[in-house]
C-alpha cells in the first residue's frame, strides 16, 4: 500500500515534464501507475493487509493502512475508473491546453490521495488525505483561472468541503480521546464509545462526511463545480471524490449506526437530497447540470442506504456505489464527447445526434438504463435490493420505514425520469431543432473509455451473484443475519412491484416535462444564495472589526496587544492563582547588580530623546540578560544572546538612518505617562507569571534528565544543542521555516518588485577604478567624508578570524557552545563588519551569493535530513551516529544531526544577508538618489 501511495507521488511529480516531452499522450504512460495499482488490489482481494508505520506514536499519529473487502471495492474503482480517465483525458484535451502538465500532475495525485483515504486506519491520517483531495480538488476544479466561473466554483468548493473537513477532524479527536485510540479497526472491534460526548464527535464526523458528499443543505458546491473540465466532473464528482462521505458513513456504520444522531441526520438529510435534486435535474438545460444534480440526488440515496445500519442495506449501498460509478463517470465522459463534437451542452440545441453516432448512443443508453434501474443493469439489481433492505429494516420503526420507501420510490421516479431526459435531450430528433451541422466525430480512442464503462455495467447486472460473492463481506461485517444474494431475479415481489410503479412514473414525469419549468441560467438553490450572503456578512464583519482594532497608529495596536497581554493573565491570577508562592530574588549579590543595571537601561530607554541612544540602552538590557545566563552555568544561551542582541543593534542603526535622529518632543511628552504605566505593568505581571510557574511545579524538572538524554540519544554533551536539532528537531523546523518566511517578507516588502539576485559587486559601481589598491576591495568607493580607514583595516583583519570562529562554532557545537544557530550569526557579524567598513558593494565582494539561493538551500537540507530519516526506516529527524577511525585525525564521531544543523546555519547566513541588502545595501541606495524606500523596483 506504500508503494502505491509512493508510485503516484512519484507520477505527479514527473507528470509534468512527461506532458512537457509528449504532450497529451503524455496521459498514456500516466494511466500505467493506477493500472499496475489495480492489479495489486485484484491480486489481494479477499486479504487483509495491515501496514503500520511509526510516526508520532505518542500523540497516535502514525501510518496505520488497512486493506480489507471495503477498501478493496473503494480502490477498484478509484484506481480502475481513475486509469480510464486518463486514457480519455490523452483524447479531450489538445496538445496547447494550458497548465495541462500541472493537470496530469494533479490528477495522479489525487487518484493517490483518494486510495490513502480509503485504506487508512489511522483517523488522523484519514483526514490528511482527506484535505489533500479537498486542496487538489480546489486546483482541479479552478483549472480554467482565467474564467471566473471556474475560480468562484472552485473556492465554493474549497470552502464548503474545507469547512467539514474541519468540522470532521473535531469529531476525530474527541471520539480518538473518548475511545483511547484513532484506529478505525480498534473501533469496530467493539471499541466504539458511547454516551453524549461520543454522540457529538459522530454528529461533527457525520457533517464534514455529508459536506464532502454534497448532502443538503450542503449539496450547492457541486453543480457550480461543472465548471471544471469533464474528465474533473467524471473522475472526482461521479466516481471519487463525492464517494469520500459515502464510504466514512459505510465504515462507521457497523460501530455508530445505533448513535442518536446517526439515522435522523443520515436519513432526513438523505431523503431531502434524493427529492430535491431528483426535482431540480428536470429543471436544468445543461446536460452536465442534469447530471450534475442527478448525482447530489443518487448520493442521498447512497447514504441512506449505508447508513441505515443492516447487512441488506449495506450490500445494496455498495452494489449501488459500484453501479453509480460506473454509469455516471460513463455519462460524463458521454457529455464530454458530446460538447467537444457539438460545442454545446444544451439540451434545445442538440438534434439527430443518436442517429450519427450510434456507439455513443449505445453507451449513453446503456448508461442511463442502469442509472434508471432498468434490468438486466447493475443499476437494476442494486435499487431491488435497496427497495427490499428498506422494507426489512428491523433497525427501523414501521413508519419509519414506510416513509424510507415512499423516498425510495418518488426519488427513483425522478431518476428515471431525468434520466429519459438526459438521453432524449442528448441524442433524439426534436421536431424544431436542426441537426448539427458541424460535428467533429470522436474517434476509437475517445469512445473506448466510456463504452468501457457501460458494458462493465451491464456485465456486472448479468452477474450478479459473482458480484455479491465480490460485495458480501463487507456487508456481514453489520451485525444483523447474513444478507440476502444480489440476483437478478427474487420472484415475485413487493420490491419489483415497485420498481415497475418506479419506471411506469418515471416514465409519466418524463412525459409531462414540458410543464416543468426550465432555466438556461438556474440558480443553484437557496443554499447558493445563503453562501453568497453568508461570505458577504464575514466580509462585512471582518471588516468592522479590522476598523476597531487595526487603525493604522502602532503605538495603538501594541497598547491593545500588551494591555490583553497584561489584562488577561492577571484576572486569571487573581481568581484562580496561588494564595501563596516562595522564590528566591537571587542566588548572588552579582545578580542584583545586573539586573539594577538592567533597570537603569529600561528607565533610560524611556527618557531618551536621541534614537539611537534610546536603541544602545535597550540593547544593555540584552546583554544584561546574556551576562544572567552566563552566571547561571549556560554559557551556549549567554552566546546565542550576545549575537542576537549585536545583531539586533545592527539592524536597529540600519533602519533608524531613514529617521530623524532625535525624537519629537510633543511625541516624547504626549503618552510618556501611560507608556510607563503599561511597561510596568507588563514587566510585573511576566515575573509574577514565571514565579507562579516555577513555584507550582510538582513533577522532577526535566531540566534533571535532559544532559543524559542528549548523550545517549543525541550523541552529544551540549543539551542546548542537542535539543534544537534532535529532541525537539520539530520546533527548530518551525522556527527556521518562519525564519525563511520573515526574510522573504521583508525583502518583498522593501523590493517590492524583485528580490532575486546578489549584491552588488565593485565592478558594478559607476565610478569603480581596477587599478586603486585599497584594504577592502570596495572600501575606495565609499565617499571620504564616510570612510573609516581604521574601520577597514581592522575588518580586513579580523574578518578571517570571525568567519573561522563561526565555522568552528559549527563543527563545536554538538558538544560545546555554539552550533548552527550561533555559527550562523557569526558569520552575519563578520558580514555585517564588511558591510559596514566598505558598503553595500564590499557585502557583494564578501559574498557574491543570493540570499534566497542560501534561505532554499538550508531549508532543503533541514527538510531532507527529516525526510532521509524515513529511507532507513528510522522516525523523522531521528539522528544517527557514524564513528570512523582516519590516518591523523584519529578517531571522528560524526552525528546526522550536523546536516540539519548545516541547514540552520545557511538559513541564518542567508537571514542576515537578506537584512544587509534589504535594510542596508537597499537602503544605502535610496537615500543616495534621495528617493523614498520601495518607490523603486528592482534588485540592489
Amino acid at each position: 500500500m506504500l508503494v502505491i501511495l509512493l508510485a503516484h507521488a512519484l507520477a505527479a511529480v514527473v507528470a509534468p515534464l512527461c506532458v512537457r516531452i509528449a504532450g497529451r499522450k503524455a496521459f498514456y504512460p500516466l494511466a500505467a501507475v493506477p493500472l499496475a495499482c489495480l492489479g495489486w488490489v485484484v491480486a489481494q482481494w479477499g486479504t487483509t493487509q495491515v501496514v503500520s508505520v511509526e510516526w508520532a506514536p505518542a500523540i497516535g499519529m502514525n501510518i496505520d493502512l488497512r486493506f480489507d473487502s471495503l477498501a478493496a471495492v473503494l480502490a477498484v474503482l478509484v484506481l480502475g475508473i481513475g486509469t480510464l480517465i486518463l486514457c480519455y483525458c490523452a483524447r479531450y484535451f489538445d496538445d496547447d491546453e494550458p497548465r495541462l502538465g500541472a493537470f496530469a500532475a494533479q490528477l495522479v495525485a489525487f487518484s493517490g490521495a483518494m486510495f490513502g483515504v480509503v485504506t487508512s486506519d489511522n483517523m488522523l491520517l484519514l483526514y490528511v488525505f482527506w484535505e489533500i483531495t479537498t486542496v487538489l480538488s480546489f486546483l482541479l476544479v479552478g483549472h480554467n483561472a482565467d474564467k471566473a466561473a471556474s475560480r468562484r466554483a472552485a473556492i465554493q468548493a474549497l470552502l464548503v468541503t474545507g469547512a467539514g473537513g474541519l468540522t470532521m477532524l473535531t469529531g476525530i479527536v474527541l471520539l480518538g480521546h473518548l475511545s483511547g485510540s484513532f484506529l478505525l479497526s480498534d473501533l469496530l472491534d467493539g471499541g466504539a464509545p458511547s454516551g453524549v460526548a461520543a454522540s457529538v464527535a459522530v454528529g461533527l464526523i457525520l457533517v464534514g462526511a455529508l459536506s464532502k458528499s454534497a448532502i443538503v443543505p450542503l449539496h450547492f458546491w457541486l453543480p457550480g463545480a461543472m465548471a471544471a473540465p469533464t474528465p474533473v466532473s467524471a473522475y472526482l464528482h461521479a466516481a471519487a471524490m463525492v464517494k469520500a462521505g459515502v464510504y466514512l458513513i459505510a465504515r462507521l456504520a457497523p460501530a455508530f449506526a445505533e448513535s442518536p444522531v446517526w439515522h435522523p441526520l443520515v436519513l432526513t438529510l438523505g431523503a431531502v437530497s434524493m427529492v430535491l435534486a431528483g426535482w431540480r435535474a428536470l429543471q436544468v438545460t445543461d446536460l452536465k447540470l442534469v447530471l450534475a444534480f442527478g448525482t447530489v440526488s443518487q448520493l442521498g440515496f447512497l447514504v441512506m442506504l449505508v447508513g441505515i445500519g443492516t447487512p441488506d442495506a449495506a450490500l445494496a449501498g455498495i452494489a449501488m456505489v459500484v453501479a453509480h460509478a460506473l454509469f455516471k463517470a460513463c455519462l460524463f465522459m458521454v457529455v464530454g464527447i458530446v460538447d467537444h463534437g457539438a460545442g454545446t451542452r444544451e439540451l434545445g440545441s442538440l438534434s439527430g445526434l443518436g442517429r450519427r453516432e450510434p456507439v455513443l448512443f449505445g453507451a449513453a443508453a446503456l448508461a442511463a438504463l442502469s442509472m434508471a434501474g432498468i434490468p438486466p443493469l447493475l443499476g437494476f439489481v442494486g435499487k431491488e435490493s435497496a427497495l427490499a433492505a428498506a422494507q426489512h429494516a428491523e433497525v427501523l420503526a414501521g413508519p419509519v420505514r414506510v416513509a424510507l420507501l415512499a423516498v425510495f420510490v418518488v426519488g427513483s421516479m425522478l431518476t428515471v425520469a431525468y434520466s429519459a431526459r438526459f438521453v432524449w435531450g442528448a441524442f433524439a430528433d426534436k421536431d424544431g431543432v436542426e441537426p448539427l451541422r458541424h460535428w467533429h466525430g470522436p474517434d476509437l480512442a475517445f469512445l473506448a473509455p466510456p463504452v468501457l464503462l457501460a458494458l462493465a455495467g451491464l456485465a456486472a447486472g448479468l452477474a450478479a451473484p459473482w458480484v455479491d460473492t465480490l460485495l458480501a463481506p463487507y456487508a456481514r461485517t453489520l451485525p444483523g443475519p447474513a444478507p440476502e444474494q444480489l440476483a437478478l431475479w427474487h420472484g415475485f415481489t413487493l420490491p419489483l412491484l415497485l420498481t415497475v410503479v418506479v419506471v411506469a412514473g418515471g416514465l409519466a414525469v418524463f412525459a409531462v416535462r414540458g410543464r416543468i419549468h426550465e432555466s438556461a441560467h438556474p440558480r443553484l438553490g437557496n443554499a447558493d444564495r445563503v453562501y453568497d450572503a453568508t461570505l458577504k456578512q464575514m466580509d462585512r464583519l471582518s471588516l468592522r472589526m479590522t476598523a476597531a482594532t487595526q487603525r493604522g497608529s502602532l503605538p495603538l495596536n501594541q497598547a491593545t496587544i500588551l494591555g490583553t497581554m497584561t489584562l488577561l493573565p492577571a484576572v486569571a491570577l487573581a481568581i484562580a492563582g496561588p494564595s501563596e508562592f516562595r522564590m528566591r530574588l537571587w542566588d548572588t549579590p552579582m545578580q542584583l547588580v545586573i539586573a539594577l543595571v538592567m533597570i537603569a537601561s529600561a528607565l533610560a530607554a524611556t527618557v531618551a530623546r536621541n534614537r539611537l541612544a534610546a536603541v544602545l540602552v535597550v540593547g544593555v538590557t540584552g546583554y544584561g540578560c546574556g551576562v544572567i545566563f552566563a552566571l547561571h552555568g549556560a554559557p551556549d544561551l549567554a552566546l546565542t544572546q550576545f549575537l542576537v542582541e549585536t545583531l539586533l543593534l545592527v539592524v536597529f542603526v540600519l533602519v533608524l538612518r531613514a529617521f530623524p535622529a532625535e525624537i519629537e518632543q510633543s511625541r516624547l511628552a504626549a503618552s510618556k505617562g501611560s507608556r510607563a504605566v503599561l511597561g510596568i505593568a507588563v514587566g510585573s505581571v511576566v515575573a509574577v507569571l514565571g514565579a507562579v510557574a516555577v513555584a507550582a511545579r510538582s513533577a522532577t524538572p526535566i531540566w534533571q534528565l535532559i544532559p543524559e538524554a542528549a548523550y545517549t540519544l543525541g550523541g552529544g554533551k551540549n543539551a542546548v544543542n542537542v535539543l534544537l536539532v534532535d529532541i525537539r528537531a520539530w520546533d527548530t523546523m518551525g522556527e527556521v521555516s518562519v525564519l525563511v518566511v520573515a526574510a522573504t517578507g521583508v525583502a518583498s516588502l522593501v523590493f517590492r518588485v524583485r528580490r532575486f539576485g546578489s549584491a552588488p559587486r565593485a565592478a558594478d559601481a559607476p565610478d569603480y577604478d581596477p587599478d586603486r589598491v585599497g584594504w577592502l576591495s570596495a572600501g575606495r568607493l565609499i565617499s571620504r567624508e564616510n570612510r573609516s580607514m581604521i574601520l577597514q583595516i581592522a575588518t580586513r583583519l579580523v574578518f578571517p578570524t570571525i568567519m573561522v570562529l563561526s565555522v568552528y562554532f559549527f563543527f563545536s557545537g554538538h558538544n560545546a557552545p555554539g552550533g548552527g544557530f550561533a555559527g550562523g550569526l557569526t558569520a552575519g557579524l563578520a558580514l555585517t563588519l564588511r558591510y559596514l567598513a566598505g558598503g553595500r558593494y564590499e557585502l557583494g565582494e564578501a559574498l557574491p551569493v543570493d540570499a534566497g539561493h542560501l534561505l532554499g538551500t538550508g531549508l532543503i537540507l533541514a527538510a531532507g535530513t527529516a525526510a532521509a530519516s524515513l529511507v532507513v526506516g528510522a522516525p523523522p529527524l531521528s539522528s544517527a551516529i557514524v564513528e570512523v577511525t582516519l590516518p591523523l585525525f584519529g578517531e571522528i564521531k560524526l552525528v546526522t544531526a550536523l546536516f540539519f544543523d548545516l541547514g540552520v546555519y545557511l538559513i541564518v547566513v542567508g537571514l542576515v544577508l537578506d537584512v544587509l541588502r534589504s535594510l542596508g545595501a537597499r537602503l544605502d541606495s535610496e537615500l543616495d538618489s534621495d528617493t523614498p524606500v520601495g518607490a523603486k523596483g528592482g534588485a540592489a
